[in-house]
């Protein structure tokens, strides 16, 4: 199932050091579409690379990852975790997010979860597709009572 066909309007910096447009255009990905990407903190706003070009997993080790895709109707994700800190955007549609604690939260259009190293599904069961921007932020491996949290993804 291809990603959704999203807008990237990516800016930066002319020779005389003023701020441009370096790229507008349609992005498309497989199931998901990448917009950009970065590598390290704090961030390179100079470098000349094209952050959604970057070959990345889920997530990128050291920096951040902002992607888009949608969960189809009667969809479900697997229970999955990452080693990262997600801010989840909702940004058509509704749909529900379980965690392996039991918890379900339901979401719609505009609601924004922070996901921080937790086990958890995207659930959409309703009639429609649900579109979601996801922002990934490498972080540290949750560790509790001396056990680490496995990523899954």
């Amino acid at each position: 199932m291809p990603g959704p066909s999203v807008r990237r309007v990516i800016t930066g910096h002319n020779a005389e050091r003023l701020a441009v447009v370096q790229a507008d255009e349609d992005a498309q990905g497989e199931r998901f579409t990448l917009i950009w990407t970065t590598e390290g903190f704090p961030v390179d706003n100079t470098d000349p690379g094209d952050g959604g070009d970057r070959d990345v997993g889920i997530t990128l080790p050291g920096g951040t990852v902002l992607r888009v895709g949608e969960i189809a109707p009667a969809a479900r994700s697997p229970m999955h975790r990452t080693n990262s800190v997600d801010y989840d955007i909702v940004l058509e549609g509704e749909l529900d997010m379980e965690l392996d604690g039991g918890d379900r939260v339901h979401l719609k259009a505009g609601d924004v979860v922070v996901q921080r190293g937790t086990n958890h599904a995207w659930i959409n069961g309703g009639n429609m597709p649900a579109r979601m921007a996801w922002i990934l932020i490498d972080a540290e491996p949750v560790r509790i009572r001396e056990r680490i949290l496995e990523p899954t993804m």
